[in-house]
């Protein structure tokens, strides 16, 4: 650590462990006034000022071999052991919490000393969060299903353990259709589909049907259109617009989430076409607040309302081996169609695409497999854009509401009509 102002160093490091060593006692003294826990088999803010300084000393009384600082860290197990004991047997006080941080404590000068003052820092922060956070991680694990960690480990399993061993050699020679790239693609949808539950479940839970529009966007337009509509079919008149203005939003974001797949897929078309996709996102996205908001419930309709609540995890190997097995066979249908029909046969295929989800083909054109222009591939996808919007719209108008239609009829057609222009243009 450098001097500072002529001041010696071992001052400015004495005077952060005192610092650092006090935040933490008081952290440690709120804490228990907060829970009103009458605990006296431990000190606060003194105490744990009085360690930092105890183990400050002792380190520096010998740096070589820091005999007297490893022996003070023994006689302070001890101590704290005897306590532990004292609190299991007297006070019957389960939690080593406060143990833990005493001895994190002692070791804060070691830090100090040894490593950057941004280390330690860190570590400090780190410390002071973990300490305030315990009704933030209560409240966090009441949320959980039963199977979270089980999902939690789904995706780790698909992307960091099978993604890296898969072959990057072509299945076919002809195409750059790879193991990896397959799974690569898998991988992707199936963190942005895992990442939306999770903003939706457990940050903005109590958001409604704005939050479900908007995240399940992100993870697959089709399907919340789906969901919503079947929903709004048993749900007051009075909603229509929000669940109208959600399906309309999700058309909007689903612009976004293909943005994402050519930035990472191909920089070059991400460079032509990245304004398009946010003007599209911008234009629909908007349409569909206006039509959210254009009705508003009152504040009794929407307390008598039972918000949509989608706790159902997308994160499943049936949804992402599927994925997987459209991507290839679109793959190998795009590859055929190029070869024997050209880029006209291309265009109709994509605008048949667009009745299904259509980020397997668009993800397809994206890693370049075929010996195609990129003003086709930009052609290609937003015909596949048009294709679904209006396909959306049918499933809208066939399983919502009919309360629903006017306003998805409107918003639709706003949504189809800038996605002709930018096709037109682009």
């Amino acid at each position: 650590m450098e001097q500072f102002l002529n001041i010696p160093e071992n001052y400015i490091q004495l005077f952060l462990v005192v610092i650092y060593s006090l935040v933490i006692g008081l952290s440690q003294r709120k804490l228990r006034m907060k829970n009103e826990v009458n605990d006296p088999s431990f000190g606060f803010d003194r105490t744990f000022t009085l360690i930092g300084i105890l183990s400050y000393i002792l380190y520096t009384i010998d740096p070589e071999t820091k005999v007297f600082w490893g022996g003070g860290g023994v006689a302070l197990v001890l101590i704290l052991t005897v306590n532990y004991f004292f609190k299991l047997h007297y006070l019957r006080h389960y939690g080593i919490t406060t143990i833990i941080i005493a001895l994190i404590t002692y070791c804060i000068p070691a830090l100090i000393i040894t490593q950057p003052i941004q280390f330690s820092l860190l570590v400090l922060v780190i410390v002071l969060l973990l300490t305030e956070m315990k009704e933030t991680f209560i409240s966090f694990t009441n949320r959980m299903d039963n199977d979270e960690f089980m999902t939690l480990a789904k995706f780790i399993l698909i992307a960091g353990i099978i993604l890296p061993i898969l072959s990057n050699e072509r299945i076919i020679d002809s195409i750059n259709l790879t193991p990896r790239t397959i799974w690569l693609a898998t991988v992707i949808i199936s963190a942005m589909s895992y990442v939306s539950y999770l903003l939706q479940k457990f940050v903005f839970r109590n958001s409604g049907l704005l939050i479900a529009g908007i995240l399940g966007g992100l993870y697959s337009s089709t399907a919340i259109t789906v969901v919503l509509s079947r929903k709004s079919q048993n749900s007051p008149e009075y909603m229509c617009h929000r669940y109208s203005g959600a399906i309309i939003m999700a058309t909007g974001m689903m612009f976004i989430r293909i943005m994402v797949m050519a930035l990472i897929f191909n920089w070059e078309l991400f460079l032509q076409t990245w304004y398009y996709f946010v003007l599209l996102s911008v234009i629909i996205t908007g349409v569909g607040l206006a039509v959210y908001y254009y009705k508003t419930p009152t504040a009794e309709q929407l307390l008598n309302f039972n918000s949509i609540e989608s706790d159902k995890n997308p994160l499943e190997f049936r949804v992402a081996l599927i994925f997987a097995v459209l991507f290839v066979a679109l793959t190998l249908i795009t590859q055929y169609t190029i070869q024997h029909f050209g880029m006209q046969g291309l265009k109709v295929l994509a605008f048949i695409v667009g009745v299904t989800d259509i980020t397997p083909f668009v993800t397809s054109l994206f890693q370049g497999s075929y010996q195609v222009v990129t003003n086709v591939v930009i052609s290609a996808t937003f015909l596949a854009f048009l294709s679904n919007n209006i396909v959306k719209l049918g499933y809208g108008l066939v399983l919502g509401s009919k309360a629903n239609r006017k306003p998805l009829m409107i918003g639709f057609s706003i949504a189809c009509v800038a996605t002709l222009i930018v096709l037109l243009i682009a």
